[in-house]
């Protein structure tokens, strides 16, 4: 289990010189569908969340889940860690974003795939020592991929540098599970750094995996 929730999340991390950098922050709803006879779809979303809130500012950004378990991940940016709050450690679990345990074997890109909350959006297909991942993107949401050049961890920076924006809707397929997330709502805004600050006192350790 452990190597499956690490797994998901750099799929989160599975949820940019270009236009200006777009601030604030994108709701998105979740569905899963599971590929463990032990675990149910339900029991993924439950456990995971289906609503999500991604708030990004400059090279760093947050993700906020409804899930029983996972709670929020947070990249501040400057110590090149991705943070995890699980709801069952009073901790947040880090790991590297300058190391990747997934590959990317090929990056191809098809134009005007989808229109997503209006917005007409290409397609990037990345096939992965992991599985298959789509995502659908709209330059309207543009990000400077050199803000992320050294978060390789959930081919973060593969997915930026193919999209040069963030994705409005993603689908991600791996031996364990399928995952579909779609933007419900991108709204614009003017956020603090010390949002993307790890909260007073919190204990972190390093994930295992």
């Amino acid at each position: 289990m452990k190597a499956v929730f690490t797994l998901l999340l750099g799929v989160l991390a599975t949820f940019s010189a270009l236009a200006q950098n777009f601030e604030g922050r994108i709701l998105y709803t979740n569905t899963y569908k599971s590929k463990l006879p032990d675990l149910t779809d339900q029991q993924w979303a439950a456990a995971m969340g289906v609503n999500q809130e991604y708030y990004v500012k400059g090279g760093s950004y947050k993700t906020i889940m409804n899930g029983m378990l996972m709670q929020w991940q947070l990249f501040p940016g400057s110590d090149g860690k991705l943070y995890a709050k699980m709801s069952n450690s009073e901790a947040a679990i880090w790991v590297d974003t300058s190391t990747n345990p997934d590959e990317v074997l090929k990056a191809e890109v098809k134009k005007n795939a989808a229109t997503i909350l209006g917005y007409k959006c290409d397609e990037l297909t990345l096939t992965c020592k992991s599985g298959v991942q789509k995502y659908y993107f709209s330059s309207k949401q543009a990000i400077d991929p050199k803000l992320y050049e050294n978060h390789k961890y959930g081919n973060w920076y593969d997915i930026l540098k193919n999209t040069k924006a963030l994705p409005l809707k993603l689908v991600v397929d791996t031996p364990q599970f399928s995952m579909e997330s779609v933007a419900t709502e991108v709204k614009a805004m003017k956020l603090e750094d010390s949002f993307f600050a790890l909260p007073a006192g919190i204990p972190t350790v390093k994930s295992p995996n």
